[in-house]
């Protein structure tokens, strides 16, 4: 997501400024080129030399130090930049920008800019309770800057609050989400991600190797493009995409009832968990011992969730998965239609960088109305961009509902 774009970092004078080195780095490592600005009393916290070394570009400090020959660098900055974000980003110079003040090369350059701009606060609780501080904020926010919410937390002072600046990989979303269109704004998405688990025993179980990657991928995109998303999640190891709701189940029926009980919300409704088919049809009550040459096992039916809400979609767009290991085309294009879906999104387990377990995925998006997109080996996140952009191209024609 980050790859190849301009970020311009402005660093302010606050102890959490030790903790650009980390975001520095952290952006350069997205692939993100990156310029720096520091305040004057930045420097007192942390070393141009320092950003300049992980940056691997001049760090600029003086209002009057040209970018390039003949130019101003507030002007030049102002121009390179897709984005701004300042982090840390003390009382003092949200007070300068709420009030129009251009004094030092940070504010003259965010007062030169038309892109995107991040404010990410960090100061002590008191001052960031400040009612002042809080009306700048306000006025900020009023102005279409972005401003992330402080973390709570231990703070310089010793004192537990509010103020703490917000970790890097909650900035890096947030600069994703700032540089994403927004094109589902507004739309309320259900996405299944994950496997299921079906008991066969207090021990054992059935599963498969999902690992829910592509799921929370299409979560998290679908959050930064302006979406409320509803995330329902089998058990995984992964850290929790950002989503408004979160559901978390373990059995297929689980799930299952989950979807019931929410989709009607939903505008687009992605299933992308890999749900367990069958299920034993009895669970024991105690450990099976391990007393025979061999064991069978009677299994049954799971609810078939996406030809259940296919049947009752309504002008809702539905988006399904199928993962193949022979005649992969002719067997999506089937669960396509026998579903009413309107757009499923097939692998094959065999292709190396595809499926299970893999941050990349191949992947060929197929429509209702037979259209076949085949794309090469991304990362999930593109994939992920790939699908809803095709879910996002149909919106109006669809008439999907905002709610």
């Amino acid at each position: 997501m980050l790859k190849g774009k301009k970020i311009v970092l402005g660093i302010t004078g606050g102890i959490a400024a030790y903790k650009a080195a980390e975001l520095t780095r952290a952006l350069i490592k997205e692939g993100a080129q990156v310029k720096i600005i520091m305040t004057k009393c930045a420097c007192e916290f942390i070393t141009p030399l320092t950003l300049q070394t992980l940056s691997g570009d001049l760090v600029y400090t003086d209002t009057f130090a040209p970018a390039v020959k003949w130019d101003m660098a507030h002007i030049a900055l102002a121009d390179f930049a897709d984005a701004f974000v300042i982090a840390p980003a003390t009382g003092n110079i949200i007070g300068k920008i709420a009030s129009g003040i251009a004094d030092d090369l940070l504010t003259t350059t965010i007062m030169a800019t038309d892109k995107p701009v991040l404010v990410c606060p960090a100061m002590n609780d008191k001052m960031l309770a400040n009612p002042i501080v809080q009306e700048n904020i306000k006025k900020l926010k009023k102005h279409r800057y972005q401003i992330m919410d402080s973390a709570y937390g231990e703070l310089a002072c010793k004192v537990t609050g509010a103020g703490r600046l917000p970790d890097t990989p909650g900035i890096l979303e947030e600069i994703c989400k700032l540089l994403s269109p927004a094109t589902l704004d507004g739309l309320k998405i259900l996405i299944t991600a994950g496997p299921t688990e079906e008991p066969l025993d207090p021990v054992r179980f059935i599963t498969n190797s999902s690992s829910g990657k592509m799921g929370y991928a299409l979560a998290r995109v679908a959050k930064r493009r302006g979406a409320q998303v509803t995330l329902i999640t089998g058990p995984t190891a992964l850290t929790l995409p950002p989503a408004d709701k979160i559901i978390r189940v373990r059995t297929a029926r689980e799930m299952h009832r989950a979807v019931l009980d929410n989709y009607k919300m939903a505008a687009i409704i992605i299933k992308a968990a890999a749900v367990a088919d069958y299920r034993p049809a009895v669970m024991a009550k105690e450990k099976i011992k391990k007393n025979k040459e061999s064991l069978s096992l009677m299994l049954e039916r799971n609810p078939d969730i996406i030809s259940e809400i296919g049947r009752n979609k309504g002008r809702r767009i539905i988006a399904g998965f199928a993962m193949e290991t022979e005649n992969l085309l002719a067997n999506a294009k089937e669960k396509l239609k026998n579903k009413k879906m309107d757009f499923i999104i097939a692998n094959n387990l065999r292709e190396e960088g595809a499926g299970f377990q893999a941050d990349t995925n191949i992947i060929t998006i197929i429509d209702k109305n037979g259209q076949v997109q085949k794309l090469p080996k991304m990362t999930k996140i593109e994939a992920a961009g790939a699908i809803l952009d095709r879910i996002s191209s149909v919106i109006n024609k669809k008439g999907a509902i905002k709610k």
